[in-house]
């Protein structure tokens, strides 16, 4: 394997932190171009001394001074703001980019480093659950390759490796999170902190509060949709508390294959940046004889709303899962703020997806304009419960 040459969006955060771990164990095999940060100034400084990044953004153009006097005597270009980064993804120097910016303010990079034909190692799910079919089909013109990191499609991905059979099922698996075992009644009086306190998985902020209402399996079952063209009767999401298997395919002669490893998300990251290879990672083992049982369990759908809303969403098709993208995105931050109980996030959601001007086929502007609209819906229905 030559070396690749990565640029990493949102290399703070859970994603881009642990994407550099992979990357410090292996220093033969890769060498960092490109860091970018929002505003965590002093992490994205010390990454990009450790790793002698040739360039690394502030998105943040306000912290922009104080990244470069951090950096002024090292040989390494600092840039301010994500037009920034839309253009140096596009350079002669990155192979693979690594987009694990969080929420919808991945997807322009991302579509820029379609364009120039790079290795998309994706784990913001939100630009495939926003402009999925937009997506795929610049892909599919620049022969970018989408290779993905989410736990979930990586397991997908890899079980398809070497197949030649029609697909039956996809079969989505999921923790549950924190909430499985509470009922419908208790999820009303949840605090942020339990909802932070994923059981398997360590993962930002954003993440495990979709985790802990389900929505991260709903934004999933769109993303699958994309990654493997199946339809969405084909993809099926089941409870696996264990996190041992992270998805499934079954096949037209009743076969099924899954992927299985202990959870961290290191592998999926360095499978994504190193495929078609698999290199050496310290993983934990499993232990058969120490593992017990595995248990699979049918999601509530009344309890966990968040799947109903994505498989309706991406049903109706067009703008919609953008609209429900931005809605839970407001949700969720106002959930983190203390601004309203974790039971409002599927209600505020629901209410944007009813109220959104719906297009069929958007354009990319009109997917800004979708955003737009459904953040102000979701702001104005957020105020009207508070009240």
């Amino acid at each position: 394997m030559s070396k690749r040459r990565l640029a990493i969006l949102g290399s703070t955060g859970s994603i881009g932190t642990q994407t550099l771990d992979v990357v410090s164990k292996h220093p033969d095999l890769f060498e960092v171009e490109l860091l970018t940060a929002y505003s965590n100034t002093s992490l994205l400084v010390e990454q990009a001394i450790k790793f002698n990044a040739n360039a690394v953004v502030i998105c943040d153009e306000m912290r922009y001074k104080e990244v470069q006097a951090a950096l002024v005597n090292h040989d390494i270009k600092v840039f301010a703001g994500t037009d920034s980064i839309e253009s140096l993804v596009q350079g002669s120097n990155i192979d693979i980019v690594v987009t694990a910016m969080v929420g919808f303010s991945g997807l322009k990079p991302t579509l820029s480093a379609i364009k120039a034909g790079k290795i998309i190692a994706l784990a913001n799910k939100e630009t495939l659950v926003v402009a999925g079919e937009m997506v795929t089909a610049l892909a599919a013109k620049s022969g970018s390759a989408i290779i993905p990191v989410d736990s979930e499609h990586s397991a997908i991905f890899q079980c398809l490796q070497g197949e030649r059979a029609e697909i039956e099922k996809i079969i989505l698996t999921a923790s549950g999170g924190p909430f499985l075992h509470k009922s419908k009644k208790d999820l009303e009086k949840v605090t942020v902190e339990e909802a932070l306190n994923h059981p398997k998985w360590q993962m930002g902020a954003k993440v495990s509060i979709d985790s802990a209402s389900m929505m991260n399996k709903g934004l999933e079952l769109i993303e699958a949709y994309w990654l493997f063209k199946q339809p969405v009767e084909k993809i099926e999401i089941i409870i696996h508390p264990q996190s041992i298997i992270h998805s499934m395919v079954q096949f037209t002669d009743g076969s099924i294959s899954a992927q299985m490893s202990t959870p961290d998300m290191r592998l999926p990251i360095q499978y994504a940046i190193t495929y078609p290879y698999r290199i050496d990672l310290d993983t934990a083992r499993i232990d058969f004889t120490k593992l017990g049982k595995l248990d699979f369990i049918v999601p509530d759908r009344e309890k966990f709303r968040a799947i109903d809303i994505a498989y309706k969403s991406i049903t109706k098709g067009g703008n919609t899962p953008c609209a429900m993208n931005a809605a839970n995105e407001i949700a969720v931050a106002s959930f983190l703020n203390g601004e309203i109980p974790f039971t409002y996030i599927p209600e505020i959601i629901e209410e944007v997806i009813s109220k959104f001007h719906y297009i069929e086929k958007p354009t990319l502007d009109n997917i800004y304009e979708t955003d737009l609209q459904a953040r102000e819906l979701a702001i104005k229905h957020k105020i009207k419960l508070k009240k």
